[in-house]
C-alpha cells in the first residue's frame, strides 16, 4: 500500500533537492571558469547557509502557531507529553 505524502514530507523533499542543486552548482561554478562564475559561486554559498536557517525559522513558527512541539522548539529533549506533564505539575503547584 502506498502512503499519501503529507505537506511536511513534500516540503522536506523540496528542501533536500534545493540544497543538493545548490551544492552541485557551487561545485560546478568553482571548477569551470565562465563569465559571472564569481557571483554565482557567492550566491550559492550564501543560499547554502540561508536556506537551512529559513527552514528552521518556518518550522519554529509552525510550532508556535499550532502550539505543537517541533524539532525547532527551544525545549530540547521534551516531547508534547513531557511538556504537558510539566505544565500540569506546575499548575498544580501554583494552586
Amino acid at each position: 500500500m502506498k502512503k499519501k505524502k503529507t505537506a511536511k514530507q513534500i516540503a522536506a523533499i523540496v528542501c533536500i533537492v534545493l540544497l543538493a542543486a545548490l551544492y552541485l552548482i557551487t561545485l560546478l561554478s568553482a571548477i569551470f571558469a565562465f563569465p559571472g562564475w564569481q557571483r554565482l559561486f557567492s550566491g550559492c554559498l550564501i543560499c547554502t547557509v540561508a536556506v537551512p536557517i529559513l527552514l528552521w525559522i518556518f518550522i519554529w513558527l509552525y510550532g508556535q502557531f499550532e502550539q505543537k512541539h517541533t524539532i525547532a522548539s527551544f525545549d530540547i529533549g521534551q516531547t508534547d507529553a513531557g511538556r504537558t506533564q510539566n505544565e500540569d505539575e506546575s499548575n498544580a503547584a501554583q494552586n
